[in-house]
């Protein structure tokens, strides 16, 4: 089984250090299952909680629930969550496209203990799938990407690798284990 599993960046940024994160995670991602990137972060509208929902957030509930999970790889800004991540999340609450979904979670930064905390807190609370190996924390992001783009730091490429590989066998112990309850 080769899972489907949806990229979110959680920066606006085409350029941005998480963006390059989430290719170099796209790459170690392929060989072992299908990433998809949503693009839509910038369109969706303030959340509101109106049973009336825009073609935007449709395509957000449904690009999720149709992948077998979910990888954020978000910057931290001033010490939070980045207000666009968050409001994409918040549309998702109520209608449950992340409950019980595995989720994996980088929080590329400057810093970032902030942001990575609560956004942990956030996929307890709404009862996302995620656990110690499907997190990472990257601080000084900046430093660890060359001039290109790339990642040039050992420690790091070793990190995101381990991360990928937890995540794939959780969504794949997820799949089988809701196969035989199905």
């Amino acid at each position: 089984m080769k899972p489907k599993i949806l990229l979110i960046s959680g920066s606006l940024r085409a350029t941005s250090s998480t963006q390059q994160v989430l290719t170099h995670v796209e790459k170690t991602l392929s060989p072992m299952a299908e990433p998809v990137v949503y693009e839509g972060l910038g369109t969706l509208p303030h959340f509101d909680d109106s049973p009336n929902v825009s073609q935007e957030v449709t395509a957000l509930r449904t690009a999720i629930a149709r992948a077998d999970g979910v990888l954020i790889c978000t910057p931290e800004y001033a010490f939070g969550v980045p207000g666009s991540l968050k409001n994409a999340i918040d549309w998702t609450v109520s209608s449950g496209e992340l409950v019980e979904k595995p989720l994996a979670l980088i929080t590329a930064a400057s810093q970032g203990e902030s942001c990575h905390a609560a956004l942990q807190k956030i996929f307890r609370a709404i009862s996302a799938k995620t656990n110690e190996n499907t997190t990472l924390l990257i601080q000084f992001i900046r430093s660890k990407i060359d001039s290109d783009g790339y990642i040039k730091d050992q420690n790091t490429i070793d990190s995101i690798q381990v991360l990928c590989n937890h995540f794939v066998s959780a969504i794949i112990e997820h799949v089988q284990a809701k196969a035989e309850v199905e």
